[in-house]
Formats: C-alpha cells, sequence, structure tokens
C-alpha cells in the first residue's frame, strides 16, 4: 500500500463517523502495550476552552524544561497537528508510518469482531500514545474527543483531570441537558485523582460534585484559586484567562511535576494557539481575526470581542442550524457586514439556511460567497471592511487558514500558522 493509499484509508474511516466506548480503545492499546502508562499525563474535557487549556498545560510543562506531548483534536489543515511533540506537529510521512503499524491490529481486531473495529478517532489516540511512549515525552496533555466517560482518551491513567466548561453541544451523543452533558465529561474525574473545575452551570456542578464524591477525587475551582485574579495570557478574553486558571491550577497539582510558578505564568503569556481569536495583518494593511467559536457557550465568551470592534465585516460558516442560529445572532448584532458561506462539509448550514437566520432588522450589508472566492491568494481577503472577522465553524477556519497559507508569505505569518508538513 502506497502512503497516498494508507492516508485515504485512515481518513476515509473518519466518514463512518463517531461510535463512543472505551472497550475498542482499551483492545487496540493492549495489543500496542499500553502505551498511555508510558508517562505522567494530564486529561482535559469540557464543552469548550479545552484545546487552548491543553495548550496551556503544555506551554507550563516545556517551560520547566521537559519533552512534552500534545493531543488534541480536531485538526484544521492537517491530520498532524492532532500529535504533537514539543509542539511540532507529526509530519505526513510520520502519520502514514503509524498508521500501517496500527492497521495490522485494526484487520485483526475487525476479523474477529467486525462491529469492534476501531474507529478513525481511536486509532488516532493509539497512534499518539504510541508515538509519545516511543519519543519518551516527560509528560502528555490528552484532550477529549467528545465527551469524557466513553471518550478514547480515557484509557489513560492521569496526573490530574481538568473540565474546563459544560454547556450544549453533541446532544446526540451526549444528552438533551446540562446535567447529561457534565456525567459525561465528569466520567473522566478518577478515585483520588485531583480534578479541576473551570466555569459550569450550578445544574452542571452539582454532577461534577456527585461524581467526585462518588469516587473520592478532590476537586479543585478555579473561582476558589484565582479569587482575587486570575493569571494573564496573551489569548484574548475573560474565557481565555479562566482558561489559564485551568492550566496554571492543574499543573499545581501534579505533585510529581512541579513547577515554577514565574516559568509557569511567563509561559501563558506567549501561548500559539490557530483559529482561537487569532489575528493577522493582510497584505493591504486590514486587519484579518479567525475565531472556531461554533456553538453557543463559545459564542457568548467571544461575543464582548466582538462588540469592542467598531462594526466589523464578518464571515460566517456553520455546521447544523442549532449551531448557527446563536452564531448569525450574535455576528449580526456587532457586524455592519455580514459574509455568509458554507465550510466544505456535508453537514454545513447553506448559505440560503444562513440566510434564513438573519435578524430581520439588520442593516448592514448581507452577502453570500464562498471562501474560495474570499480568500483568492495568501494573505489577500475580498470581502470589504477595515476589520473582518472569520467566526465559526472549525472546518471555515481550517479551510480560510489554508487558503491564507502559501509561498510567498511574510514570515510573521509563517510563524502564526499551524505547520501542515
Amino acid at each position: 500500500m502506497t502512503p497516498e493509499e494508507t492516508l485515504r484509508w485512515l481518513t476515509g474511516l473518519r466518514n463512518l463517523g463517531s461510535r463512543l466506548g472505551v472497550d475498542r480503545m482499551r483492545l487496540l492499546s493492549a495489543r500496542i502495550g499500553n502505551p498511555e502508562h508510558a508517562q505522567p499525563c494530564f486529561h482535559i474535557a469540557g464543552t469548550n476552552g479545552k484545546g487552548s487549556t491543553s495548550a496551556m498545560i503544555e506551554a507550563i510543562q516545556r517551560a520547566q524544561g521537559r519533552r512534552t506531548g500534545l493531543y488534541t483534536s480536531p485538526h484544521l489543515i492537517a491530520i498532524g497537528e492532532r500529535i504533537q511533540v514539543d509542539r511540532t506537529p507529526l509530519s505526513d510521512t510520520a502519520v502514514v508510518a503509524l498508521a500501517e503499524r496500527l492497521r495490522p491490529h485494526y484487520e485483526a481486531i475487525r476479523a474477529d469482531d467486525p462491529e469492534n473495529a476501531p474507529t478513525f478517532f481511536e486509532l488516532i489516540t493509539a497512534a499518539a500514545l504510541l508515538d509519545f511512549a516511543e519519543r519518551k515525552v516527560d509528560v502528555a496533555v490528552l484532550e477529549t474527543g467528545l465527551g469524557g466517560r466513553l471518550d478514547a482518551t480515557n484509557v489513560c491513567a492521569p496526573e490530574v483531570c481538568v473540565i474546563t466548561s459544560i454547556g450544549l453541544d453533541h446532544q446526540e451523543y451526549l444528552g438533551p441537558t446540562l446535567a447529561a452533558i457534565a456525567a459525561e465529561k465528569a466520567g473522566i474525574i478518577k478515585p483520588g485523582v485531583p480534578c479541576v473545575v473551570g466555569e459550569v452551570p450550578p445544574d452542571a456542578e452539582a454532577v461534577i460534585v456527585a461524581r467526585a464524591r462518588e469516587v473520592g477525587a478532590p476537586l479543585h475551582f478555579v473561582r476558589d484559586r484565582f479569587a482575587a485574579g486570575l493569571p494573564e495570557t496573551n489569548l484574548a478574553g475573560t474565557h481565555q484567562r479562566r482558561n489559564a486558571g485551568a492550566a496554571l491550577l492543574a499543573c499545581e497539582l501534579a505533585k510529581r511535576l512541579p513547577i515554577d510558578d514565574a516559568k509557569a505564568r511567563a509561559a501563558l503569556r506567549v501561548i500559539e494557539w490557530a483559529g482561537r481569536w487569532q489575528e493577522f495583518r493582510l497584505i493591504d494593511g486590514r486587519r484579518l481575526i479567525v475565531d472556531g467559536s461554533h456553538n453557543e457557550e463559545g459564542i457568548r465568551a467571544v461575543a464582548p470581542l466582538l462588540a469592542a470592534l467598531n462594526a466589523p465585516t464578518v464571515i460566517v460558516g456553520a455546521v447544523g442550524v442549532d449551531r448557527a442560529r446563536p452564531l448569525v445572532a450574535a455576528a449580526a448584532k456587532a457586524a455592519g457586514r455580514l459574509v455568509l458561506v458554507r465550510p466544505d462539509n456535508e453537514r454545513a448550514c447553506s448559505v440560503e439556511e444562513l440566510a434564513a437566520l438573519v435578524p430581520a432588522d439588520f442593516r448592514g450589508n448581507v452577502r453570500r460567497a464562498s471562501v474560495a472566492e474570499l480568500f483568492p491568494s495568501p494573505a489577500m481577503c475580498g470581502a470589504e471592511g477595515e476589520t473582518i472577522v472569520v467566526l465559526g465553524s472549525l472546518y471555515l477556519v481550517g479551510e480560510v487558514l489554508a487558503r491564507l497559507r502559501g509561498h510567498g508569505l511574510p514570515d510573521a505569518w509563517q510563524d502564526r500558522l499551524p505547520s501542515a508538513r
């Protein structure tokens, strides 16, 4: 099988969808030597903020001189972004090599029980754990993919767990209420393992507290530790300062991984995390902001940042009408112009569906366009306006960042875009 065929096989599994459950992952992990136990780890769940918090924990640990493994999802451009050692993403070649090693295990499991064949996410999780073990990282930071209790990452035995936030998202998998979703996220809480909790609604907090009591896990709330003031971070928004608090508190609680506070706080001020209120200057000097807030809680978090802008042009794209509704409403409230696009995903809303959600009292210009039309060349944007915000689905964010990348891109841009080697 050629590398291209292996990559197509792996990515083809992604189209089969999600199947929650830890048993398949335990079986796969056992076949490759249980690499999840090779080093201490942090385990992070939450509706929003878990990726940013994971990046912050990784930065704090790397600032202590440790070799780090960072596993997050989804990727924006290249699969290798999900698996990083010392913040260097895996190359396509390395991803293919790991996939080729895992494929015989996949085939053996499928031959025994086709219904038990590992999913795309389980194979990528196994690849990350195997890579971290073989490259002998000092600490791994593992972000859940969906939920927590039945997530593939829940095979780990962490030093500290983190639940960043609870909001309504993925209800078809996690349940229709905040309490139900909280129960799934709280499934990462382990006996005797400290758990850090960010900002969560009262009914979700009650579920988390009950789970911690049930298994005997100490809870630590960000609001209590940082009552005098949250840590500073270069990532924009109060929500990112809460994430910084969760990250710092988690690192403080990891007794086997002591930290220097000054180095930790310095690391939080230079975080790199693509697609989260990420700012650029276009080649013509205009300001471009790219943000992947795509559910109601995430949109509420960035609403103050949107409101602080002077009637920006907002480019909106979403997957699912339920997610699109609060997104379009928030964009219309702050925007001088709206540009509606359809991300490259079969479940994405059409521009007609987005147009139907624009409030009747919106007085700005509404344009329908494609991503290719808006971003025809690196560092250029065809939308009008001095400040342009791309807001919504991470599929949209990935498309935009991919188009912004290219030959002749200014060095300052290259440093701020995720690698796609």
